[in-house]
């Protein structure tokens, strides 16, 4: 027997229909009540605890990959200077560019 969290601790009975609710919608509904998208990441988690931890974990992930326009856009001023965006408006406002 195996039991699901997610699915409002709905029992399985066998590994084979434990591994298949994953993708069937009782699972998919809890997901989504959670709020996380039911992706492979999360097979095999049947733990609110867990999914909303392992949830957090990945977005804080995705957080640090993000493009930071303020930090990582690039301005280049009439003699060839390339600058990020804040230091280059910085610069303008001063009237040193």
């Amino acid at each position: 027997e195996f039991k699901c969290e997610i699915c409002g601790n709905h029992s399985y009975w066998g590994r084979r229909a434990y591994e298949r609710h994953f993708k069937e919608w009782r699972h998919q509904h809890g997901m989504r009540c959670l709020g996380i998208p039911n992706t492979k990441n999360f097979n095999e988690i049947t733990s609110i605890k867990e999914a909303t931890t392992l949830w957090e974990r990945i977005q804080a992930k995705q957080g640090q990959n993000k493009w930071r326009p303020d930090l990582e856009e690039e301005y280049e001023d009439k003699d060839g200077n390339i600058y990020n965006k804040k230091t280059y408006t910085d610069l303008q406002r001063q009237g040193l560019i």
